[in-house]
């Protein structure tokens, strides 16, 4: 049996992850696509006073934000990944923290917006997840959910347009990372959110009707 591939999240494969992600190609736009889903209902009219990034990587989210905020608190469980954070996301009112996403260290009703961009597929239990993200938010906070449409038909699809040739290309056995990476399904995920959430906004991507197989990317703004 062989040992298994080197954490996805750490070492040299952390500064080549921003790259990898959402550099040229369609696997790229795709990506970058999928951030500026979950930001069109928030222009520069809109302000959260408090907003904390989940599962953050190296920041590239807050790239695709145009709201307005006082104090952004970045976070990510791998330090490696949070070395990666460029400058421009390092700004005044951009704090950067290692935290894990299961279990903040924040205290109740700490923050107006909470974002999670790709990473509630990588968590088991997420309906315990969710309840803690629902924790730190106030009363009428907003929790924006960014998901892979993954196993859907067109995810499938897409992944040989790309991704898998790429992530062979850096060295990583692509088939068995998103195995060990997305251990939640789509369908799974939206039955979860629409259960516990009915104040909330659900975009899809690119078909735009309401179908796993049809989209790439499902994102979703919740009223809490």
């Amino acid at each position: 049996m062989k040992d298994d591939p080197p954490d996805l999240w750490s070492g040299a494969y952390a500064g080549q992850y921003e790259d990898a992600n959402y550099g040229s190609g369609l696997a790229g736009y795709v990506m970058r696509r999928s951030h500026e889903l979950v930001e069109k209902p928030f222009d520069s009219n809109v302000t959260f006073e408090r907003v904390i990034e989940v599962g953050a990587g190296s920041g590239f989210h807050l790239h695709s934000v145009r709201h307005r905020f006082n104090e952004y608190v970045l976070t990510d469980f791998s330090a490696d990944m949070l070395q990666n954070v460029g400058s421009a996301s390092r700004q005044g009112n951009v704090t950067v923290l290692a935290q894990d996403a299961t279990a903040l260290s924040f205290a109740d009703a700490s923050f107006d917006r909470l974002i999670a961009a790709h990473v509630l597929e990588h968590l088991y239990r997420p309906q315990e997840v969710l309840r803690e993200w629902v924790r730190v938010l106030r009363p009428g906070a907003t929790l924006s959910l960014v998901l892979p449409c993954d196993p859907g038909m067109m995810w499938r699809l897409g992944r040989n347009f790309g991704p898998r040739q790429k992530a062979r290309q850096n060295g990583l056995a692509y088939d068995y990372v998103m195995a060990r990476e997305h251990v939640n399904a789509i369908s799974n995920l939206v039955a979860f959110i629409r259960y516990y959430f009915d104040r909330r906004e659900e975009y899809w991507w690119p078909a735009r009707v309401p179908s796993i197989d049809l989209n790439l990317i499902y994102a979703v703004n919740i009223k809490v």
